[in-house]
């Protein structure tokens, strides 16, 4: 399984939604369907490139977003 790390990096960061959503230029609901991400309906609703301005608004790695879980 596929968990989310956007709201661990965010809370580390002192980063709100908000606040991410106006440094990316995203909506505040796509930045929520980011931090789920865990269901694969989530995950899947978000594209690489929403995942790499999240992540380069953020100073991580895209792959720093997300941890694979054994199920």
């Amino acid at each position: 399984m596929i968990t989310s790390n956007v709201k661990k990096i965010m809370a580390a960061k002192g980063v709100t939604i908000k606040q991410l959503a106006q440094a990316t230029g995203l909506a505040e609901e796509t930045i929520q369907r980011a931090r789920r991400g865990g269901d694969r309906n989530q995950l899947g609703s978000c594209s690489l490139l929403t995942l790499e301005t999240i992540a380069q608004a953020l100073g991580v790695r895209v792959k720093d977003l997300f941890d694979e879980e054994d199920s």
